[in-house]
Protein backbone atom coordinates (compact mmCIF):
# COMPACT_ATOMS: atom_id res chain seq x y z
CA UNK A 1 0.00 0.00 0.00
CA UNK A 2 1.35 3.39 -1.15
CA UNK A 3 1.18 6.43 1.06
CA UNK A 4 -1.30 7.92 -0.93
CA UNK A 5 -3.62 4.77 -1.23
CA UNK A 6 -3.50 4.64 2.96
CA UNK A 7 -5.03 8.66 2.70
CA UNK A 8 -7.82 7.07 0.59
CA UNK A 9 -8.60 4.00 2.03
CA UNK A 10 -8.90 5.86 5.89
CA UNK A 11 -9.99 9.19 4.90
CA UNK A 12 -12.83 9.66 6.96
CA UNK A 13 -10.71 8.01 10.03
CA UNK A 14 -8.23 10.66 9.41
CA UNK A 15 -10.65 13.32 9.59
CA UNK A 16 -12.23 12.54 12.76
CA UNK A 17 -9.26 11.91 14.58
CA UNK A 18 -7.62 14.88 13.77
CA UNK A 19 -11.27 16.97 14.74
CA UNK A 20 -10.87 14.75 18.13
CA UNK A 21 -7.50 16.25 18.64
CA UNK A 22 -8.68 19.86 17.33
CA UNK A 23 -11.60 19.68 20.58
CA UNK A 24 -9.11 20.41 23.16
CA UNK A 25 -8.08 23.42 24.37
CA UNK A 26 -5.01 23.36 24.88
CA UNK A 27 -4.64 27.07 25.12
CA UNK A 28 -0.43 27.11 27.01
CA UNK A 29 -0.89 31.42 27.58
CA UNK A 30 -4.20 30.94 29.66
CA UNK A 31 -4.06 29.02 33.19
CA UNK A 32 -7.35 28.50 33.42
CA UNK A 33 -6.85 25.84 30.14
CA UNK A 34 -4.07 24.31 31.98
CA UNK A 35 -5.65 20.89 33.01
CA UNK A 36 -7.10 21.29 29.41
CA UNK A 37 -3.30 21.27 27.85
CA UNK A 38 -2.81 18.54 30.27
CA UNK A 39 -5.58 16.67 28.54
CA UNK A 40 -3.98 17.24 25.00
CA UNK A 41 -0.54 15.84 26.13
CA UNK A 42 -2.79 12.77 26.79
CA UNK A 43 -4.02 12.43 23.75
CA UNK A 44 -0.92 12.88 21.73
CA UNK A 45 0.83 10.07 23.81
CA UNK A 46 -2.02 8.38 22.71
CA UNK A 47 -2.00 8.53 19.22
CA UNK A 48 1.58 8.17 18.95
CA UNK A 49 1.21 4.85 21.13
CA UNK A 50 -1.69 3.73 18.37
CA UNK A 51 0.71 4.65 15.41
CA UNK A 52 2.77 1.93 16.40
CA UNK A 53 6.05 3.66 18.21
CA UNK A 54 7.82 1.53 20.64
CA UNK A 55 8.64 4.35 23.54
CA UNK A 56 5.99 7.00 24.38
CA UNK A 57 6.31 9.19 27.53
CA UNK A 58 5.05 12.20 28.95
CA UNK A 59 7.97 14.56 30.20
CA UNK A 60 7.07 17.10 32.95
CA UNK A 61 8.58 20.91 33.02
CA UNK A 62 8.07 23.92 35.06
CA UNK A 63 5.15 24.12 32.71
CA UNK A 64 3.06 22.62 30.27
CA UNK A 65 4.78 19.29 29.83
CA UNK A 66 6.45 17.67 26.67
CA UNK A 67 5.61 14.30 24.95
CA UNK A 68 8.84 12.42 23.70
CA UNK A 69 8.72 9.40 21.64
CA UNK A 70 11.36 6.96 20.18
CA UNK A 71 11.00 4.23 17.46
CA UNK A 72 14.57 2.80 16.79
CA UNK A 73 14.90 -0.15 14.35
CA UNK A 74 18.47 -0.31 13.68
CA UNK A 75 20.97 1.80 15.10
CA UNK A 76 23.57 2.38 12.33
CA UNK A 77 20.71 3.78 10.31
CA UNK A 78 19.61 7.49 10.31
CA UNK A 79 17.61 9.06 13.29
CA UNK A 80 15.11 11.66 12.69
CA UNK A 81 14.12 13.94 15.13
CA UNK A 82 10.41 15.25 14.77
CA UNK A 83 9.55 18.59 16.15
CA UNK A 84 6.15 19.97 16.69
CA UNK A 85 3.66 21.33 19.26
CA UNK A 86 0.42 20.55 20.64
CA UNK A 87 -0.65 24.32 22.52
CA UNK A 88 -3.00 26.81 20.31
CA UNK A 89 -3.24 30.69 20.47
CA UNK A 90 -6.03 31.95 22.17
CA UNK A 91 -9.63 31.76 20.15
CA UNK A 92 -10.21 35.64 20.92
CA UNK A 93 -11.70 37.80 19.56
CA UNK A 94 -14.71 34.43 19.92
CA UNK A 95 -17.49 37.33 18.33
CA UNK A 96 -15.55 37.36 14.95
CA UNK A 97 -15.42 33.38 14.43
CA UNK A 98 -18.38 31.51 12.26
CA UNK A 99 -18.12 28.47 14.19
CA UNK A 100 -17.13 27.65 17.73
CA UNK A 101 -13.19 27.69 17.49
CA UNK A 102 -13.01 24.31 19.54
CA UNK A 103 -15.88 22.49 17.95
CA UNK A 104 -14.16 21.64 14.24
CA UNK A 105 -16.27 22.22 11.27
CA UNK A 106 -15.43 21.06 7.60
CA UNK A 107 -16.03 23.27 5.16
CA UNK A 108 -15.94 24.22 1.55
CA UNK A 109 -14.43 27.53 0.22
CA UNK A 110 -12.70 29.09 -2.61
CA UNK A 111 -9.19 27.93 -2.23
CA UNK A 112 -10.24 24.37 -0.36
CA UNK A 113 -13.09 22.88 -2.52
CA UNK A 114 -11.90 19.50 -1.04
CA UNK A 115 -12.93 21.37 2.63
CA UNK A 116 -11.00 22.75 5.39
CA UNK A 117 -11.13 22.02 9.08
CA UNK A 118 -12.14 25.29 11.08
CA UNK A 119 -11.14 25.53 14.57
CA UNK A 120 -7.93 26.82 16.51
CA UNK A 121 -4.69 25.06 15.79
CA UNK A 122 -6.11 23.74 12.74
CA UNK A 123 -2.70 24.40 10.68
CA UNK A 124 -0.80 25.86 14.07
CA UNK A 125 0.04 23.40 14.57
CA UNK A 126 -1.82 20.53 15.24
CA UNK A 127 -2.97 19.41 12.19
CA UNK A 128 0.58 19.25 11.04
CA UNK A 129 1.62 17.54 13.50
CA UNK A 130 -0.97 14.79 13.28
CA UNK A 131 0.32 14.17 9.61
CA UNK A 132 3.43 13.43 11.17
CA UNK A 133 1.82 10.73 13.32
CA UNK A 134 -0.71 9.75 10.73
CA UNK A 135 2.78 8.99 8.25
CA UNK A 136 4.22 7.27 11.06
CA UNK A 137 1.69 5.35 11.60
CA UNK A 138 1.43 4.23 7.46
CA UNK A 139 5.27 3.19 7.80
CA UNK A 140 4.90 0.81 10.69
CA UNK A 141 1.98 -0.37 9.83
CA UNK A 142 3.38 -1.29 6.12
CA UNK A 143 6.78 -2.42 7.24
CA UNK A 144 8.35 0.69 5.11
CA UNK A 145 10.22 2.70 7.76
CA UNK A 146 13.63 3.39 6.43
CA UNK A 147 15.48 4.95 9.73
CA UNK A 148 14.89 5.60 12.95
CA UNK A 149 12.48 8.15 14.44
CA UNK A 150 12.43 10.66 17.62
CA UNK A 151 9.68 12.74 18.33
CA UNK A 152 9.08 15.89 20.72
CA UNK A 153 5.98 17.58 20.65
CA UNK A 154 5.47 20.33 23.03
CA UNK A 155 3.13 22.66 24.80
CA UNK A 156 4.88 26.07 25.05
CA UNK A 157 5.55 26.92 21.49
CA UNK A 158 2.77 29.91 21.46
CA UNK A 159 4.24 31.50 24.40
CA UNK A 160 8.34 31.16 23.75
CA UNK A 161 9.42 27.21 24.20
CA UNK A 162 11.08 28.34 27.35
CA UNK A 163 10.39 25.01 28.96
CA UNK A 164 11.82 23.07 25.97
CA UNK A 165 14.90 24.95 25.60
CA UNK A 166 15.69 23.71 29.19
CA UNK A 167 14.38 19.94 28.14
CA UNK A 168 16.53 19.89 25.27
CA UNK A 169 19.55 20.78 26.91
CA UNK A 170 19.26 18.51 30.12
CA UNK A 171 18.38 15.81 27.10
CA UNK A 172 21.07 16.33 24.47
CA UNK A 173 22.50 12.91 24.54
CA UNK A 174 19.21 11.34 24.58
CA UNK A 175 18.12 13.62 21.63
CA UNK A 176 21.06 12.29 19.38
CA UNK A 177 19.34 12.60 15.90
CA UNK A 178 20.99 13.29 12.11
CA UNK A 179 18.19 15.98 11.40
CA UNK A 180 15.39 17.45 12.81
CA UNK A 181 11.77 17.94 10.71
CA UNK A 182 9.30 20.47 11.23
CA UNK A 183 5.72 20.96 9.79
CA UNK A 184 5.33 24.66 11.31
CA UNK A 185 5.77 27.07 7.72
CA UNK A 186 3.60 27.28 4.92
CA UNK A 187 3.57 26.56 1.54
CA UNK A 188 3.29 29.28 -1.55
CA UNK A 189 -0.16 27.32 -2.95
CA UNK A 190 -1.56 23.95 -2.90
CA UNK A 191 -0.31 24.01 -6.86
CA UNK A 192 3.11 25.91 -6.45
CA UNK A 193 4.93 23.80 -3.53
CA UNK A 194 7.64 25.54 -1.69
CA UNK A 195 9.93 24.71 1.28
CA UNK A 196 10.84 27.20 3.68
CA UNK A 197 15.14 27.69 3.57
CA UNK A 198 15.44 30.81 6.39
CA UNK A 199 13.33 31.99 9.33
CA UNK A 200 13.70 35.34 10.89
CA UNK A 201 14.69 36.00 14.58
CA UNK A 202 12.44 37.92 17.08
CA UNK A 203 13.16 40.02 20.17
CA UNK A 204 10.07 41.26 21.84
CA UNK A 205 9.91 44.55 24.81
CA UNK A 206 7.34 45.82 27.09
CA UNK A 207 7.00 49.72 27.68
CA UNK A 208 5.93 51.74 30.14
CA UNK A 209 6.16 55.09 30.23
CA UNK A 210 5.65 57.58 33.58
CA UNK A 211 4.50 60.90 34.09
CA UNK A 212 2.73 62.59 37.12
CA UNK A 213 2.55 60.37 40.02
CA UNK A 214 -1.51 60.07 39.41
CA UNK A 215 -4.35 60.72 36.61
CA UNK A 216 -4.11 64.58 36.41
CA UNK A 217 -7.72 66.57 35.05
CA UNK A 218 -6.87 67.47 31.70
CA UNK A 219 -7.72 70.99 31.59
CA UNK A 220 -5.87 71.73 35.19
CA UNK A 221 -2.85 70.53 33.98
CA UNK A 222 -2.72 69.48 30.72
CA UNK A 223 -0.07 71.83 28.71
CA UNK A 224 1.89 71.93 31.38
CA UNK A 225 2.76 68.64 32.40
CA UNK A 226 3.76 65.44 29.96
CA UNK A 227 1.40 63.20 28.95
CA UNK A 228 2.76 59.76 28.97
CA UNK A 229 1.03 58.99 25.80
CA UNK A 230 1.70 61.97 23.63
CA UNK A 231 5.32 61.25 24.56
CA UNK A 232 5.11 57.55 23.89
CA UNK A 233 3.85 57.93 20.50
CA UNK A 234 6.14 60.31 19.58
CA UNK A 235 8.83 58.44 21.00
CA UNK A 236 7.80 55.50 18.91
CA UNK A 237 7.51 57.21 16.00
CA UNK A 238 10.91 58.00 16.27
CA UNK A 239 12.17 54.85 15.80
CA UNK A 240 11.60 55.02 12.22
CA UNK A 241 12.54 57.67 9.51
CA UNK A 242 10.49 59.06 6.32
CA UNK A 243 12.23 55.38 4.05
CA UNK A 244 10.54 53.40 7.26
CA UNK A 245 14.36 52.62 8.17
CA UNK A 246 14.90 51.75 11.73
CA UNK A 247 16.70 54.75 13.56
CA UNK A 248 18.26 52.35 16.64
CA UNK A 249 21.72 53.47 16.52
CA UNK A 250 23.49 49.91 15.44
CA UNK A 251 20.73 47.84 14.50
CA UNK A 252 21.76 47.08 11.02
CA UNK A 253 25.36 46.56 11.65
CA UNK A 254 24.88 42.61 11.73
CA UNK A 255 22.26 42.26 9.04
CA UNK A 256 23.64 40.08 6.24
CA UNK A 257 22.41 41.67 3.12
CA UNK A 258 21.26 39.10 0.55
CA UNK A 259 22.70 39.37 -2.89
CA UNK A 260 21.76 40.41 -6.23
CA UNK A 261 21.54 36.93 -7.66
CA UNK A 262 19.66 35.39 -4.42
CA UNK A 263 16.97 38.55 -4.10
CA UNK A 264 16.72 38.35 -8.46
CA UNK A 265 15.90 33.80 -7.61
CA UNK A 266 13.19 34.81 -4.75
CA UNK A 267 11.58 37.24 -7.47
CA UNK A 268 10.66 34.47 -9.34
CA UNK A 269 8.23 32.87 -6.52
CA UNK A 270 4.71 33.98 -7.47
CA UNK A 271 3.36 37.35 -6.18
CA UNK A 272 0.34 39.12 -7.11
CA UNK A 273 0.54 42.87 -5.52
CA UNK A 274 -2.94 43.37 -6.39
CA UNK A 275 -4.50 40.16 -4.76
CA UNK A 276 -2.34 41.07 -1.88
CA UNK A 277 -4.18 44.59 -1.69
CA UNK A 278 -7.74 43.35 -1.92
CA UNK A 279 -7.02 40.54 0.41
CA UNK A 280 -6.22 42.84 3.07
CA UNK A 281 -8.41 45.75 2.16
CA UNK A 282 -5.33 48.39 1.56
CA UNK A 283 -4.48 50.99 -1.02
CA UNK A 284 -1.07 50.50 -0.64
CA UNK A 285 1.69 48.86 0.77
CA UNK A 286 4.02 49.86 3.02
CA UNK A 287 8.40 49.37 4.39
CA UNK A 288 11.49 49.91 3.66
CA UNK A 289 12.41 51.68 0.84
CA UNK A 290 14.09 49.81 -1.91
CA UNK A 291 12.67 46.48 -1.48
CA UNK A 292 9.64 44.56 -2.44
CA UNK A 293 6.81 42.97 -0.45
CA UNK A 294 8.23 39.59 0.16
CA UNK A 295 11.31 40.81 0.84
CA UNK A 296 10.35 43.31 2.73
CA UNK A 297 8.29 40.05 5.24
CA UNK A 298 11.25 37.99 4.69
CA UNK A 299 15.06 39.06 4.08
CA UNK A 300 14.37 42.76 6.09
CA UNK A 301 14.17 43.47 10.01
CA UNK A 302 11.42 45.13 11.19
CA UNK A 303 10.19 47.57 14.20
CA UNK A 304 6.21 46.87 14.50
CA UNK A 305 4.04 47.84 17.74
CA UNK A 306 1.70 45.47 18.48
CA UNK A 307 -0.32 47.40 21.31
CA UNK A 308 -0.65 50.52 23.17
CA UNK A 309 -2.70 51.56 25.67
CA UNK A 310 -2.69 54.25 28.68
CA UNK A 311 -4.94 56.16 29.94
CA UNK A 312 -9.15 56.28 29.93
CA UNK A 313 -10.76 54.21 27.28
CA UNK A 314 -14.17 53.49 28.36
CA UNK A 315 -17.48 54.43 27.18
CA UNK A 316 -17.99 58.19 26.74
CA UNK A 317 -15.35 60.87 27.93
CA UNK A 318 -13.27 61.72 30.74
CA UNK A 319 -10.59 64.31 30.36
CA UNK A 320 -7.88 62.34 31.83
CA UNK A 321 -4.24 63.18 31.87
CA UNK A 322 -2.55 59.77 32.26
CA UNK A 323 0.07 58.80 34.90
CA UNK A 324 1.25 55.77 32.69
CA UNK A 325 1.62 54.50 29.03
CA UNK A 326 2.35 50.99 27.76
CA UNK A 327 2.97 49.61 24.63
CA UNK A 328 4.57 46.14 23.43
CA UNK A 329 6.73 46.41 20.36
CA UNK A 330 8.38 43.26 18.39
CA UNK A 331 11.34 43.64 16.00
CA UNK A 332 11.64 40.46 13.68
CA UNK A 333 15.27 40.17 12.86
CA UNK A 334 17.46 38.63 10.12
CA UNK A 335 20.13 35.69 10.26
CA UNK A 336 23.37 36.95 12.05
CA UNK A 337 20.89 39.45 14.35
CA UNK A 338 21.39 38.40 17.98
CA UNK A 339 18.13 38.88 19.67
CA UNK A 340 19.62 39.99 23.18
CA UNK A 341 22.31 42.48 21.37
CA UNK A 342 19.37 44.04 19.84
CA UNK A 343 17.28 44.08 22.77
CA UNK A 344 20.21 45.68 24.38
CA UNK A 345 20.48 48.47 21.62
CA UNK A 346 17.00 48.81 22.34
CA UNK A 347 16.16 49.46 25.86
CA UNK A 348 19.87 51.66 25.62
CA UNK A 349 18.12 53.64 22.72
CA UNK A 350 15.05 54.10 24.04
CA UNK A 351 15.41 55.33 27.71
CA UNK A 352 18.21 57.60 25.85
CA UNK A 353 15.82 59.45 23.92
CA UNK A 354 13.00 60.11 26.57
CA UNK A 355 12.62 63.65 28.15
CA UNK A 356 13.42 64.73 31.58
CA UNK A 357 9.40 64.83 31.59
CA UNK A 358 8.93 60.98 32.25
CA UNK A 359 10.75 57.81 33.31
CA UNK A 360 10.82 54.72 30.97
CA UNK A 361 10.81 51.48 32.10
CA UNK A 362 11.73 48.66 29.37
CA UNK A 363 11.08 45.14 29.73
CA UNK A 364 12.16 42.57 27.81
CA UNK A 365 10.11 39.71 26.90
CA UNK A 366 11.12 36.32 24.69
CA UNK A 367 13.29 36.14 21.75
CA UNK A 368 15.31 34.09 19.25
CA UNK A 369 17.91 33.91 16.68
CA UNK A 370 16.76 33.60 12.93
CA UNK A 371 18.18 30.32 10.74
CA UNK A 372 19.28 29.48 7.14
CA UNK A 373 19.49 26.05 5.36
CA UNK A 374 21.13 25.88 2.45
CA UNK A 375 19.78 23.70 -0.77
CA UNK A 376 22.24 21.48 -0.91
CA UNK A 377 22.05 19.89 2.67
CA UNK A 378 21.00 16.58 2.01
CA UNK A 379 17.92 16.19 4.29
CA UNK A 380 16.65 19.21 2.23
CA UNK A 381 17.52 17.42 -0.83
CA UNK A 382 15.12 14.63 0.55
CA UNK A 383 12.20 16.69 1.11
CA UNK A 384 12.47 18.51 -2.06
CA UNK A 385 12.28 15.67 -4.15
CA UNK A 386 9.62 14.05 -1.93
CA UNK A 387 7.71 17.16 -2.56
CA UNK A 388 8.23 17.06 -6.30
CA UNK A 389 6.90 13.50 -6.56
CA UNK A 390 3.29 14.39 -4.80
CA UNK A 391 2.78 17.80 -6.47
CA UNK A 392 4.79 16.76 -9.56
CA UNK A 393 6.94 19.80 -9.25
CA UNK A 394 10.10 20.63 -7.57
CA UNK A 395 9.02 23.30 -4.70
CA UNK A 396 10.33 26.67 -4.58
CA UNK A 397 12.88 27.62 -1.55
CA UNK A 398 11.76 30.67 -0.05
CA UNK A 399 12.17 32.77 3.58
CA UNK A 400 9.72 33.06 5.79
CA UNK A 401 8.39 35.99 8.04
CA UNK A 402 7.84 34.83 10.99
CA UNK A 403 10.03 33.01 13.86
CA UNK A 404 10.53 29.63 15.19
CA UNK A 405 13.22 30.42 17.85
CA UNK A 406 13.71 27.14 18.66
CA UNK A 407 15.38 26.14 16.01
CA UNK A 408 18.37 28.05 16.37
CA UNK A 409 18.72 26.60 19.95
CA UNK A 410 18.50 22.78 18.87
CA UNK A 411 21.20 23.76 16.23
CA UNK A 412 23.10 25.78 18.79
CA UNK A 413 22.38 22.93 21.32
CA UNK A 414 22.08 19.64 19.25
CA UNK A 415 24.10 20.80 16.62
CA UNK A 416 21.82 19.86 13.80
CA UNK A 417 20.06 21.36 10.91
CA UNK A 418 16.43 21.74 10.94
CA UNK A 419 14.01 21.25 7.76
CA UNK A 420 10.95 22.99 8.11
CA UNK A 421 8.49 20.96 6.58
CA UNK A 422 5.09 22.66 6.28
CA UNK A 423 2.07 22.06 4.15
CA UNK A 424 -0.52 24.90 5.37
CA UNK A 425 -1.10 27.87 3.08
CA UNK A 426 0.15 31.86 4.13
CA UNK A 427 -4.68 31.89 3.75
CA UNK A 428 -4.94 29.33 7.10
CA UNK A 429 -5.77 32.66 9.23
CA UNK A 430 -3.23 31.17 12.03
CA UNK A 431 -3.46 33.12 15.19
CA UNK A 432 -6.73 34.50 13.72
CA UNK A 433 -10.83 33.92 13.70
CA UNK A 434 -11.69 31.53 11.31
CA UNK A 435 -7.96 29.53 11.46
CA UNK A 436 -8.85 26.48 9.12
CA UNK A 437 -6.72 23.91 7.87
CA UNK A 438 -7.45 22.11 4.41
CA UNK A 439 -8.23 18.72 4.19
CA UNK A 440 -6.02 18.91 0.61
CA UNK A 441 -3.14 19.96 2.36
CA UNK A 442 -2.86 17.30 5.88
CA UNK A 443 -3.32 14.36 3.16
CA UNK A 444 -0.59 15.24 1.04
CA UNK A 445 1.69 16.37 3.88
CA UNK A 446 0.43 11.98 5.39
CA UNK A 447 1.21 11.26 1.45
CA UNK A 448 4.58 13.25 1.66
CA UNK A 449 6.33 12.91 4.78
CA UNK A 450 6.97 9.12 4.21
CA UNK A 451 8.78 9.66 0.65
CA UNK A 452 11.00 12.25 2.39
CA UNK A 453 12.23 9.01 5.07
CA UNK A 454 12.93 7.25 2.03
CA UNK A 455 15.02 9.97 0.40
CA UNK A 456 17.02 10.91 2.66
CA UNK A 457 17.80 7.55 4.05
CA UNK A 458 18.96 6.81 0.95
CA UNK A 459 21.26 9.42 0.71
CA UNK A 460 23.09 8.43 3.86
Amino acid sequence: MTSKEFTVEHRERLIQELIDFLKLKSVSADPNYSNEVKLTAEFVKKSIEKAGMQSVEICPTNGHPIVYAEHIIDETLPTVLVYGHYDVQPADPIELWESDPFEPVVKTTKLHPEGAIFARGACDDKGQVYMHVKAIEYMIANNCLPCNIKLMIEGEEEIGSSNLGIFVKENAERLKADVILVSDTSIIANDIPSITVGLRGLSYVEIEVTGPNRDLHSGVYGGAVANPINILAKMIASLQDEDNKITIPGFYDDVLEVSPEDRALMSKAPFDLGAYKKDLNIDDVSGEKGFSTNERTSIRPTLDVNGIWGGYIGKGAKTVLPSKAYAKISMRLVPNQNWEKITTLFKNHFESIAPKGVKVKVTPHHGGQGSLVETNFPAYQAASKAMEETYGKMPIPVRSGGSIPIIALFEEILGLKSVLFGFGLNSDLIHSPNEHYGLFNYFKGIETIPLFYKYYSESN
